[in-house]
């Protein structure tokens, strides 16, 4: 079977949907996240970005838009943001994981982005931290194995729709084995995402448990190379327009920063772990 495909943008995705209370799959899904970032938490040492904590609640949540990000780091985690945005009574809202590994190992970032329009819509990846058609032994190591269970999804889940961005920058963004999709958020859907992200979390930590560890003097360039990627994700994101369509211009702009770290407080992990 052919599978489905959207081409438009997420405020038109909005505008054409009616208004929905999304209040429940938004507490599933905060409970879901949280337990995957306990779950990372767990294995490293994190400490709470001074930059953000005023962050921990915007907005006016319960009666209108609203949100919250909260992002760490620590001596193996460059940034991890863990935050929603939107307003769960009217049916939108976004909701990020992000973990962006020191520059000690060369493991692939782990991206979680779940969102609801009313409907369900989700993104998670390994973002590649090398040139995947020049270094075919990170490809062989990072992406040949998932390309099964990928494939599968496409082939065995026909309520799923392939996302693909109008905009080339996001698309360019995607490694081969990248789950973009937007669905009905029945139960068995939602199950069908829970699955798949519990299971990117285990691998990925399972990748950073055996991975081994870059020499030092090939360090600084790995972490420009990641802060750049991270930036510019973050800043030419479609989906910002839906933070100033709530916020206006000028808060939009302080929540893109934190997504990447511009206002950090903490500085980033050098690699060297003593």
């Amino acid at each position: 079977m052919p599978v489905k495909e959207t081409l438009q943008h997420v405020e038109q995705m909005v505008d054409a949907s009616p208004v929905t209370d999304v209040t429940g799959t938004f507490q599933r899904w905060e409970r879901l996240l949280t337990e995957l970032r306990t779950e990372i938490g767990a294995r490293f040492e994190l400490a709470r970005d001074p930059s953000t904590e005023d962050l921990e609640s915007y907005g006016d949540p319960g009666n209108g838009p609203g949100g919250r990000l909260a992002a760490h780091t620590g001596p193996e985690i460059d940034w991890m943001v863990h935050s929603w945005i939107g307003d769960p009574r009217t049916g939108f809202v976004n909701m990020h994981l992000t973990v962006w590994l020191g520059p000690h190992i060369r493991v692939p970032h782990l991206a979680v982005a779940l969102l609801l329009w009313p409907e369900g819509w989700f993104y998670t990846d390994a973002v590649p931290r090398a040139d995947l058609t020049a270094d075919a032994a990170y490809f062989d190591r990072y992406y040949a194995p998932g390309e099964a269970a990928w494939l599968a999804h496409r082939e065995e889940h026909p309520d799923f729709t392939w996302f693909t961005s109008r905009a080339a920058f996001i698309r360019a963004s995607l490694s081969p084995t990248a789950y973009c999709y937007s669905f009905p958020p029945t139960a068995t859907n939602l199950g069908v995402v829970e699955e798949i992200l519990r299971g990117r979390v285990e691998r990925w930590l399972a990748w950073v448990d055996g991975a081994e560890a870059v020499p030092p003097g090939k360090r600084a360039a790995l972490a420009a190379r990641d802060l750049a990627v991270r930036r510019n994700i973050a800043e030419r994101d479609p989906a910002n327009v839906m933070g100033v369509r709530m916020f206006g211009q000028e808060t939009t702009d302080r929540l893109v920063r934190a997504l990447w770290g511009g206002d950090r407080v903490l500085p980033r992990p050098s690699g060297d772990l003593g």
